[in-house]
Protein backbone atom coordinates (compact mmCIF):
# COMPACT_ATOMS: atom_id res chain seq x y z
CA UNK A 1 0.00 0.00 0.00
CA UNK A 2 1.12 3.40 -0.95
CA UNK A 3 -0.02 6.96 -0.41
CA UNK A 4 -0.86 9.26 -2.99
CA UNK A 5 -1.19 12.73 -2.66
CA UNK A 6 -3.27 14.67 -5.48
CA UNK A 7 -1.55 17.55 -3.80
CA UNK A 8 -2.11 20.69 -6.17
CA UNK A 9 -4.92 23.04 -3.62
CA UNK A 10 -4.57 20.19 -1.07
CA UNK A 11 -4.39 21.40 2.48
CA UNK A 12 -3.87 18.15 4.17
CA UNK A 13 -0.98 17.77 2.46
CA UNK A 14 1.50 18.22 6.19
CA UNK A 15 -1.12 16.00 7.72
CA UNK A 16 -1.32 13.18 4.83
CA UNK A 17 2.50 12.66 5.32
CA UNK A 18 2.52 12.79 9.00
CA UNK A 19 0.49 10.02 8.85
CA UNK A 20 1.96 8.27 6.31
CA UNK A 21 5.65 8.21 8.26
CA UNK A 22 3.81 7.07 11.39
CA UNK A 23 2.46 4.06 9.36
CA UNK A 24 5.89 3.55 7.56
CA UNK A 25 4.02 3.96 4.13
CA UNK A 26 5.40 5.10 0.92
CA UNK A 27 4.14 8.21 0.48
CA UNK A 28 4.31 9.81 -2.97
CA UNK A 29 3.40 13.75 -3.48
CA UNK A 30 2.37 15.15 -7.17
CA UNK A 31 2.13 18.68 -7.96
CA UNK A 32 2.63 20.21 -11.25
CA UNK A 33 5.16 23.32 -11.30
CA UNK A 34 3.35 26.27 -10.38
CA UNK A 35 3.64 24.54 -6.79
CA UNK A 36 6.68 23.48 -4.84
CA UNK A 37 6.86 20.29 -2.63
CA UNK A 38 9.45 19.14 -0.16
CA UNK A 39 8.68 16.81 2.82
CA UNK A 40 10.52 14.57 5.09
CA UNK A 41 9.24 11.16 4.07
CA UNK A 42 7.87 12.04 1.00
CA UNK A 43 9.08 11.75 -2.27
CA UNK A 44 7.81 14.20 -4.68
CA UNK A 45 6.93 14.07 -8.51
CA UNK A 46 6.42 17.22 -10.41
CA UNK A 47 5.19 17.23 -13.82
CA UNK A 48 4.41 19.79 -16.65
CA UNK A 49 1.81 22.40 -15.77
CA UNK A 50 -1.19 21.48 -18.10
CA UNK A 51 -5.19 20.46 -17.80
CA UNK A 52 -5.10 17.42 -15.87
CA UNK A 53 -1.16 16.81 -16.25
CA UNK A 54 -1.20 15.50 -12.17
CA UNK A 55 -4.38 13.22 -12.51
CA UNK A 56 -2.99 11.44 -15.13
CA UNK A 57 0.28 11.23 -13.58
CA UNK A 58 -1.08 9.56 -10.26
CA UNK A 59 -3.40 7.07 -12.32
CA UNK A 60 -0.32 6.09 -13.80
CA UNK A 61 1.51 4.94 -10.26
CA UNK A 62 -1.61 4.38 -8.59
CA UNK A 63 -2.10 -0.22 -7.86
CA UNK A 64 -4.59 -1.92 -5.75
CA UNK A 65 -4.89 -1.38 -2.30
CA UNK A 66 -3.56 2.23 -2.96
CA UNK A 67 -4.61 5.23 -0.63
CA UNK A 68 -5.18 8.48 -2.74
CA UNK A 69 -5.75 11.96 -1.61
CA UNK A 70 -7.62 14.07 -3.88
CA UNK A 71 -10.87 16.43 -4.05
CA UNK A 72 -11.10 16.02 -7.95
CA UNK A 73 -14.11 13.53 -8.24
CA UNK A 74 -13.02 12.40 -11.81
CA UNK A 75 -9.51 11.42 -10.50
CA UNK A 76 -11.22 9.58 -7.37
CA UNK A 77 -13.90 7.56 -10.03
CA UNK A 78 -10.61 6.78 -12.15
CA UNK A 79 -8.55 5.52 -8.77
CA UNK A 80 -11.57 3.41 -8.23
CA UNK A 81 -11.80 1.29 -11.33
CA UNK A 82 -8.00 0.43 -10.13
CA UNK A 83 -8.79 -0.94 -7.20
CA UNK A 84 -7.65 1.82 -4.99
CA UNK A 85 -9.63 3.97 -2.06
CA UNK A 86 -9.48 7.21 -3.14
CA UNK A 87 -10.64 9.82 0.31
CA UNK A 88 -11.26 13.40 0.21
CA UNK A 89 -9.38 16.26 1.88
CA UNK A 90 -12.76 16.54 4.46
CA UNK A 91 -12.48 12.82 5.07
CA UNK A 92 -15.02 10.88 3.14
CA UNK A 93 -14.27 8.47 1.19
CA UNK A 94 -15.29 7.99 -2.41
CA UNK A 95 -16.83 4.51 -3.27
CA UNK A 96 -19.05 2.65 -6.01
CA UNK A 97 -21.85 4.19 -4.15
CA UNK A 98 -21.30 7.55 -4.06
CA UNK A 99 -19.10 8.51 -7.22
CA UNK A 100 -22.04 8.22 -9.57
CA UNK A 101 -23.56 11.41 -7.77
CA UNK A 102 -20.78 12.84 -7.05
CA UNK A 103 -19.74 13.13 -11.19
CA UNK A 104 -23.45 13.89 -11.62
CA UNK A 105 -23.09 16.99 -9.19
CA UNK A 106 -19.53 18.10 -10.74
CA UNK A 107 -21.60 17.96 -14.42
CA UNK A 108 -24.52 19.84 -13.18
CA UNK A 109 -22.56 22.84 -11.88
CA UNK A 110 -20.66 22.66 -14.86
CA UNK A 111 -23.48 23.08 -17.23
CA UNK A 112 -24.60 26.28 -14.38
CA UNK A 113 -21.33 28.09 -14.76
CA UNK A 114 -21.07 27.95 -18.38
CA UNK A 115 -24.46 29.22 -18.73
CA UNK A 116 -23.09 32.45 -16.90
CA UNK A 117 -24.68 31.12 -12.86
CA UNK A 118 -22.48 31.59 -9.69
CA UNK A 119 -22.13 29.40 -7.26
CA UNK A 120 -21.42 29.20 -3.71
CA UNK A 121 -18.21 28.79 -3.01
CA UNK A 122 -16.85 26.42 0.21
CA UNK A 123 -16.71 27.58 3.55
CA UNK A 124 -13.44 28.27 4.98
CA UNK A 125 -12.08 25.03 6.47
CA UNK A 126 -12.05 24.23 10.15
CA UNK A 127 -10.08 21.67 12.66
CA UNK A 128 -13.16 19.57 12.16
CA UNK A 129 -12.33 18.90 8.35
CA UNK A 130 -8.61 18.07 9.33
CA UNK A 131 -9.69 15.61 12.23
CA UNK A 132 -12.10 14.21 9.89
CA UNK A 133 -9.64 13.55 7.59
CA UNK A 134 -6.73 12.16 9.97
CA UNK A 135 -9.64 9.58 11.41
CA UNK A 136 -10.82 8.42 7.48
CA UNK A 137 -6.67 8.56 6.62
CA UNK A 138 -5.77 6.64 9.64
CA UNK A 139 -8.77 3.97 9.36
CA UNK A 140 -7.86 3.38 5.82
CA UNK A 141 -4.23 2.64 6.52
CA UNK A 142 -5.10 0.44 9.25
CA UNK A 143 -7.61 -2.05 7.50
Amino acid sequence: MKLLLDADGCPVVDLAVRIARQHNLECIILCDTSHEFSKAGAHTITVSKGADSVDFALVNLVQKGDVVVTQDYGLAAMCLARGAAPLHQDGFVYSDSNIDGLLNQRHTAQKIRRGGGRLKGQAKRGAQQDAAFALALEKLVEG
